[in-house]
């Protein structure tokens, strides 16, 4: 007799072995026709099955169907492997080689001898079509590696002997089987071709073999799978949407910034563009000030002793910049933690200074690989919003509940109003005691519960010293950006030396908390840029205001009213161009100036101005002192 305990706490008991996909029928048809996989063990650990998966023991099951985060992850998985099906079919000399799942879908690499084209991908779209409405069984097999080796290599597909040779010997190779295609995978895979509907193949990318570029390059076919077709075309709406917010276009279109190939990955700011960093600067600079943090300015390079003794030589090398100058190493800093803490081992410190807050627009630089590099978002130099926090383990609590708040409303003002909360617990490579972790995550857990902040937790996502609260920002098409965090560091102030006097006159090391809010400004930009589709709200505009005369006989009036407004602090251009008013209005209005205002003779006259709001809003005619009053309220509400 075999007992299956049930997640909802039932139990079923049968007289013999039998599959995953039986047990689903025991419980009903729709659940069979339904289920993907199952979850099987003995513990809260369960294991990702087939549904041909033989039960011969007690245990637990859940059955996995499309509705489940791990149903769509098999939906994407399975996909890939008819992508590659459909590959071998239409281009039977095209060697596969790795196809994983990544967010929102799959991709596949193959090596072919000439490069796949747009038509290429259209027609083995249709084939996977084909192929899975033929709804053949997938089936999976074992092989001794040895024998999957030579198997591989008789059918010409070295890049997968490759693979399978680098497993240890005497593990069992698994292969799944659908038609006449064969493939490596651990698996789970859905049950049959059939299930797999609802799919569109996106790129053609270039990709090195196993990652590195000492090794061949490889054609990497992107792809995007969901379980309806509904949730199809959602995800391709927003990338329609997406494409329209993209920053590196809006960029170029409002003259903010631009890159080029002889400094990779930095930026070059234009005027309008420096304005919007500055209206972020200037705003966390106030942040800052208003919440008890001394903003401080720390070197760009440090000897290499410094990063050894916080670990970073050891653990974060490969992506440092390093520098030599009379026989000494040096590295340009890519945080800066350590010159905070020299900073605050400058002088002796007492326990009634504590908590100690430092902030820092810091300019930072990361080695980061080329292919990484995205407009903005993904640099080689970045400044962020960094602060550090010097306290004693009693007043952790307090801080990071504080920390919190203060980032909630930060966020309000930028106009994110939905945050997701992730604790990142330790990472296998670390530095400090157990005990001290073990602290270090409770704190950072407790900190959210009193926040009232439902929270995940992601096992090993830490940084090396320490675990991490990560804050991430839901844009207005839905998309997930990890902005601020807060970071518990038992370690990185002991390294360094950094003490304080006790209240028993003792010494003792302080507790470190890395927190940032906005992050590296150069990325929150290009998110504030997609967010708002380049229409910043006022207070962030690099122009808040242009006033256009109709002719040359208000140009006069044009410039007092620019003058009266400049003086409250707004940020106006006057365009006195001899053109159209109805083609300046179009000008500005494609530029997304929050206000322009027109001024004819009946305006100069009654010493008003006629105001067009963004979006095409005709707001009629005000005096100065009301639209100087409305721009001054728009930009105190953050509006």
């Amino acid at each position: 007799m075999i007992t299956i305990s049930l997640p909802d706490g039932s139990k079923r008991q049968f007289d013999a072995p039998l599959t995953v996909a039986e047990v689903a029928a025991s419980i009903g048809p729709g659940l069979a026709k339904a289920a993907l996989a199952g979850r099987v063990g003995q513990s809260a650990e369960l294991k990702l099955v087939d549904t041909s998966h033989r039960i011969e023991h007690d245990m637990a099951l859940a059955i996995v169907t499309e509705k489940d985060r791990d149903g769509l992850e098999i939906i994407r998985h399975s996909t890939a492997h008819l992508l590659a099906y459909a590959v071998k079919e239409l281009f039977p000399d095209a060697q596969v080689t790795i196809g994983p799942v990544i967010e929102n879908g799959f991709y596949y690499d193959f090596a072919y001898k000439r490069p796949f084209t747009p038509e290429d991908l259209v027609a083995i779209e249709a084939r996977m079509g084909e192929l899975a409405r033929l709804d053949e069984p997938v089936q999976r097999e074992e092989m001794e590696r040895d024998a999957a080796v030579k198997f591989f290599l008789g059918m010409g597909e070295k890049y997968k002997a490759e693979i399978i040779a680098s497993i240890p010997a005497g593990e069992p190779i698994g292969l799944y089987r659908e038609g006449k295609f064969i493939d490596l995978c651990r698996g789970p895979h859905v049950p049959r071709t059939g299930r797999l509907k609802h799919f569109k193949l996106m790129k053609v990318a270039g990709a090195y073999w196993r990652g590195d570029q000492a090794n061949e390059q490889l054609q990497r076919i992107y792809g995007t799978a969901w379980a309806t077709k509904e949730e199809l075309q959602q995800y391709l709406t927003m990338l329609e949407e997406a494409e329209k917010r993209d920053h590196r276009r809006l960029g170029r279109e409002l003259d903010l910034f631009h890159m080029q190939e002889e400094a990779p990955g930095l930026v070059f700011w234009h005027p309008h563009g420096w304005t919007v960093w500055q209206q972020v600067e200037q705003y966390m600079r106030a942040v800052y000030r208003d919440n008890g943090y001394q903003e401080v300015k720390g070197p760009q390079i440090l000897d290499k002793s410094l990063w050894e003794k916080t670990g970073h030589w050891d653990n974060y090398r490969d992506n440092m910049f390093v520098t030599e100058s009379e026989k000494h190493e040096y590295a340009l800093k890519p945080m800066n933690c350590p010159g905070h803490v020299l900073i605050f081992k400058s002088a002796l410190r007492s326990y009634r200074e504590l908590p100690i807050r430092y902030g820092e627009f810091g300019q930072c630089h990361r080695n980061e690989p080329s292919g990484a590099l995205h407009g903005i978002m993904r640099v080689r130099g970045f400044t962020q919003d960094d602060g550090h926090i010097f306290c004693t383990e009693d007043q952790i609590l307090d801080e990071c509940v504080a920390y919190t708040a203060l980032l909630q409303k930060v966020y309000r003002d930028f106009g994110f109003h939905d945050i997701i909360y992730k604790v990142a617990t330790r990472p296998d490579k670390r530095v400090g005691a157990d005990v001290l972790w073990d602290k270090a995550e409770f704190a950072l857990m407790e900190a959210l519960r009193r926040s009232d902040c439902q929270f995940e937790v992601s096992p090993g996502d830490g940084a090396f010293y320490g675990p991490k609260i990560e804050y991430t920002l839901k844009d207005a098409i839905g998309r997930q950006w990890q902005c601020g965090t807060m970071q518990v560091d038992f370690n990185t102030a002991e390294r360094l030396g950094g003490e304080y006097v006790t209240e028993t006159s003792g010494r003792a090391h302080p507790v470190m908390l890395h927190r940032a809010i906005v992050g590296s400004l150069e990325r929150f930009i290009g998110i504030l840029l997609e967010q708002h589709a380049g229409a910043l709200p006022a207070w962030l505009a690099p122009v808040q205001v242009v006033i256009s005369p109709i002719t040359g006989a208000q140009a006069d009036w044009a410039e007092t009213v620019a003058k009266m407004l400049q003086k409250q602090g707004v940020r106006v251009q006057t365009d006195l161009r001899n053109e159209k008013i109805s083609y300046k209005i179009r000008e500005h209005s494609m530029q997304k100036v929050p206000y322009i205002l027109v001024v004819g003779d009946k305006e100069k006259a009654g010493g008003a101005v006629s105001v067009r709001a963004r979006g095409n809003a005709d707001l009629g005619v005000m005096t100065v002192e009301a639209f100087s009053s409305k721009i001054a309220d728009d930009i105190a509400r953050k509006a």
